[in-house]
């Protein structure tokens, strides 16, 4: 009789270590999808803010028609990405097609000058530092989750319940090549 309640006690000791490995996965997966949550926030004020910019920049810019077109096209594919794995992709295009127009710009001084872009700038400033900001908090989220994915007895687990590691929110290949390039600067 002691043998089965040391092995029923045994048995259940298991199903509870089993269920706080669930419920922690859970939670970290959880923390990860509040922290994009956070993101789409920010990143519906910029898709907002850049259709104003667009028609800002269009007098100045007709000759650039397609760099114009390239951010109206990545625009519309992130706001129609479905996953956050989809958006993530999505809005590394989007960083791309605005670097470019941030680069024509330059060529356009009497656009810099003018009072409605410079404010448009601005705000677009402001919500870029704060989705790098909720973007550090996604992948700070990410990270615990991969890491608590990865863990043993986790590990073991975490297939089984469907857990997996997740890709980070990073500048992607693309803005990794645009990145090593030295700036154009001129006077």
């Amino acid at each position: 009789m002691s043998g089965l309640i040391i092995g029923i006690i045994i048995a259940a000791v298991v199903v509870i270590w089993i269920v706080a490995i669930y419920n922690s996965l859970v939670r970290l997966k959880t923390n990860r999808e509040n922290a994009f949550a956070d993101i789409d926030v920010q990143l519906k004020q910029r898709h907002d803010l850049i259709p104003q910019l667009v028609s800002a920049v269009k007098g100045y810019m007709d000759h650039e028609a397609d760099v114009l077109l390239a951010v109206t096209n990545a625009r519309r594919a992130a706001e129609n990405a479905s996953s956050v794995n989809d958006k993530i992709q999505a809005e590394k295009q989007l960083d791309v097609a605005l670097k470019g127009l941030n680069v024509q710009v330059e060529a356009y001084p009497d656009l810099k000058a003018n009072e409605n872009f410079m404010h448009l700038q601005n705000e677009i400033s402001d919500v870029e530092n704060k989705l790098a900001a909720v973007r550090r908090y996604f992948n700070s989220a990410t990270k615990e989750l991969n890491i608590a994915v990865q863990k043993f007895p986790n590990v073991v687990f975490a297939g089984m319940f469907g857990f997996q590691q997740q890709p980070m929110f990073d500048v992607g290949e693309a803005g990794r090549i645009e990145m090593d390039k030295a700036p154009d600067i001129s006077f």
